[in-house]
């Protein structure tokens, strides 16, 4: 696939491909943008441009509302640069940057080249002037009210930023040194015309970062990237290795050095194609409550205390786009970039835990809070040592609550054949493994604790020696020939009737 070097660059190719609409009709930002975009997205429907968003109290916003960017699966891959079947190669690119490999002679280091380019162009260029500073708002100009940033739900606290690139730096770091850089999807909830609030959880690499000048009793330094590149919106979402910064892997993807300007008001670099940035600092000790806000589960969160941006500047293109999303009960964008994410990470999965065929993390269940693995199983055990391998390796599975593993003779994206497994391979007392006292999303309500609940292991796979002391039944399978055989005559049987 091309590379999209903005926002826009993507959006002419939606057009290009009939996945792009433009709403000239008056819709409000409170409710009604959310209401419009949930009922496009479950049709899997096309990007939406809202060109006449109504502010609160009715007044039109100048600035459109676009929405349901990676509403397919087909566009979230288009944002990393590949097609659906590219993501494999994708997926095993993220693998070696994990796990990197010598070469082996100079057959294998020459067809590593693709993987040299691409590191190559991580390495950024650095702008004097950009397209995201041609109007740059300060002191008194600086009005949040003014940008059309939606309420989403009824029992919403307020207006509230869901598609933010938040980029942040540690504490002993320079603003030149952008591979330190951790760029997150972090909601902000705004609090009045200057101020906002930063949600995110502490195991994040902004909460991390804010600490370390927190600790210093300093401010910290943070920019809000709104409409970023469709590479640099995906990065921050992947869950790329601690030591590879985000806003240079999109390089990679975009397979072109990544354009970035020196902000106006705090020490940070930014994208120079952006929409809009938001500068600012963030205090280290003032907090304020955030939510309550209708969230990925499908339920508002709580109030809770998190920190307080004070805005310093505003800067955005001489017309800009306003990119936005909802967060819901699935399906929603998170569930289906978590669909493909799922796809990308199946190869590093593989890098770990070598017996994994596949794996599955259903969307309706929230993504990342149940998954269905299916194994190549050798021995008595294994099972459970694939559940403990999975919690372990990767930030977002110690916040899955369920893993169920089963044969490989089963697909585990089908609920048939796990509910088959489940039935006929699982013993409720041998088969399941329970944890207690394991970190939690504390948004998870059924957690007896916030932040702190219980973990349950489902072993679907059939028993093997020691697992058991009887024997086994076959499974029942007809013969390939006999299959052939069937679906020709049937075929003249009932022509047309399809497969």
């Amino acid at each position: 696939m091309p590379s999209y070097p903005s926002l826009r660059s993507f959006l002419e190719w939606c057009a290009e491909t009939d996945q792009f609409q433009r709403v000239a009709d008056p819709v409000s930002v409170i409710h009604q943008i959310t209401a419009v975009h949930r009922n496009v997205l479950e049709r899997q429907g096309p990007v939406l441009q809202f060109d006449q968003p109504l502010l609160p109290g009715g007044a039109p916003s100048d600035v459109p509302v676009v929405v349901n960017l990676f509403g397919t699966p087909e566009r979230v891959a288009a944002g990393l640069g590949v097609t659906l079947e590219g993501l494999d190669d994708l997926g095993a690119f993220l693998a070696a940057l994990r796990s990197p490999t010598p070469p082996d002679g100079l057959r294998d280091a020459l067809s590593r080249w693709p993987m040299l380019k691409a590191a190559l162009a991580t390495r950024p260029k650095i702008l004097r002037s950009a397209p995201v500073q041609s109007v740059v708002l300060q002191g008194g100009d600086v009005d949040l009210s003014a940008l059309p940033i939606q309420t989403h739900w009824p029992g919403d606290a307020g207006p509230l930023i869901t598609w933010p690139v938040v980029v942040t730096r540690p504490f002993d770091s320079e603003a030149a040194d952008v591979s330190r850089y951790n760029a997150g999807v972090y909601r902000a909830q705004v609090l009045d015309h200057n101020r906002l609030i930063m949600r995110w959880l502490p195991h994040r690499g902004g909460a991390a970062h804010h600490q370390s000048w927190a600790q210093q009793g300093q401010k910290t330094p943070m920019a809000i990237i709104l409409g970023a590149d469709p590479a640099t919106l995906l990065s921050a979402a992947l869950p790329l290795p601690e030591s590879v910064s985000e806003l240079t892997f999109a390089g990679a993807l975009n397979n072109a050095r990544p354009r970035l300007v020196p902000a106006k008001t705090v020490p940070l670099m930014v994208p120079a194609d952006a929409e809009m940035v938001i500068e600012g600092w963030v205090s280290p000790s003032e907090v304020a409550p955030e939510g309550p806000f209708g969230d990925h589960t499908g339920y508002y969160n709580r109030a809770e205390p998190f920190p307080v941006m004070q805005v310093s500047a505003i800067t955005h293109r001489k017309d800009p786009l306003y990119l936005s999303t909802y967060t819901g009960r699935p399906p929603d964008e998170p569930a289906i970039i978590g669909e493909v994410f799922n796809r990308l990470a199946l190869p590093t999965i593989r890098a770990q835990i070598p017996e994994v065929h596949d794996l599955w993390l259903p969307p309706a269940a929230c993504s990342y809070r149940m998954a269905v693995v299916a194994i190549n199983k050798r021995y008595p055990g294994q099972a459970r040592r694939v559940m403990m391998a999975l919690w372990g390796m990767l930030p977002q599975f110690s916040y899955t609550k369920m893993i169920v593993v089963v044969d490989t003779d089963i697909d585990p994206k089908n609920w048939e054949d796990i509910a088959w497994a489940l039935a006929t391979r699982m013993d409720p007392v041998r088969d399941v493994m329970l944890i207690e006292n394991t970190p939690m999303d504390y948004l998870d309500f059924a957690s007896p604790q916030p932040g702190l609940a219980g973990k349950m292991g489902l072993d679907a796979t059939i028993k093997i020696d020691s697992e058991t002391s009887r024997d086994w039944g076959k499974v029942m399978k007809t013969s390939d020939s006999d299959a052939a055989f069937a679906a020709d005559l049937v075929a003249r049987l009932m022509p047309g009737a399809g497969s």
